[in-house]
């Protein structure tokens, strides 16, 4: 490994970074990022970092705004330290769906973060599944968007190519769906609904036919769990054998892991980009890693070798 590329974390999610660390065979950068006592954020890089490629690895996780600020101040530090670039590997993006103004007096807070984190002064921004693919454009610095549809998708291959569904749980997420079903096999089945409410979903009504076959139920997150419990009941309802979900993040807020644990899904399977939250975890859900893509990319990007390979 070339000398110069050095990888920091943050407390966003340090068993991932730990993990990024292993493929790349060194071991992460030394720092202190705590609180000071009046809980403010306190980062102190204790490497020289002068002229090096600088990565920072933090998801925000919960608490976000606090990761955030963890991550700011960071890529200040490093900055200040004259680093010759600081990239910001950020699995998790929060406030992603909050990237238009669906009234009046609303924030667009996607932009927001995006504009702090240049603020802060990062040179690149590396990410998987954001929400919105158009939070890319609220950058004017480069973006490498990964998917990790591909790792979700090779985890469904074993079954029987044709008799899996992949349902995409809203209109927004066809395009994944899609990816997922021509990669896993089997048909498409897009379900419609409505938010009354911030999370808050109500299911309206289905296309495709899923009588029989096992239905995968494909997301880029799952947040309350709302969404995918009231999708797979219409699933049942149409006469799926059995529902599935597949999803990128696993934010589980509030009660989701037993709304979940509650459901007719049988599993659901996630990825590490987010730790699972403190307490009992459904033994339903299963964690697969990312951070074989994560290193990949990160060495790419130092050596100046092309992301699009990692899409194929």
């Amino acid at each position: 490994m070339d000398g110069r590329l050095q990888v920091f974390a943050g407390n966003g999610n340090r068993a991932l970074a730990e993990r990024i660390m292993g493929e790349l065979e060194s071991s992460l950068g030394r720092a202190t990022v705590d609180t000071w006592r009046n809980g403010e954020t306190r980062v102190k890089l204790e490497e020289n970092v002068r002229g090096s490629d600088v990565f920072v690895i933090q998801s925000l996780s919960y608490p976000v705004n606090h990761h955030l600020v963890e991550l700011l101040i960071m890529i200040d530090a490093i900055r200040r330290a004259s680093a010759s670039r600081v990239t910001a590997v950020i699995p998790y993006y929060a406030y992603a769906r909050q990237e238009k103004k669906t009234s009046g007096r609303e924030p667009i807070s996607a932009k927001m973060v995006a504009n702090l984190l240049v603020t802060a002064g990062v040179n690149r921004v590396l990410t998987l599944d954001l929400h919105a693919p158009a939070i890319e454009g609220f950058f004017d610095i480069p973006v490498d968007h990964l998917r990790a549809t591909p790792l979700l998708a090779s985890y469904f291959r074993r079954l029987d190519p044709e008799g899996i569904v992949a349902v995409s749980p809203d209109s927004g997420g066809v395009g994944r769906a899609q990816e997922f079903r021509l990669r896993a096999g089997g048909g498409l089945a897009i379900i419609a609904k409505n938010r009354p409410a911030p999370d808050d979903t109500e299911v309206i009504e289905m296309v495709g036919d899923v009588e029989g076959k096992t239905a995968v139920l494909v997301d880029d997150m799952i947040s309350t769990g709302g969404t995918l419990v009231q999708a797979a009941e219409m699933l049942k309802q149409r006469g799926a054998a059995a529902v599935h979900a597949a999803a990128v993040h696993p934010v589980f807020a509030g009660d989701a892991m037993r709304i979940i644990n509650d459901s007719p899904i049988e599993r659901v399977i996630v990825t590490d980009s987010l730790p699972l939250p403190d307490g009992p975890c459904s033994s339903k859900v299963e964690v697969l890693t990312v951070a074989p893509l994560l290193a990949e990319a990160i060495m790419r990007i130092h050596k100046d070798l092309s992301i699009s390979a990692l899409f194929s």
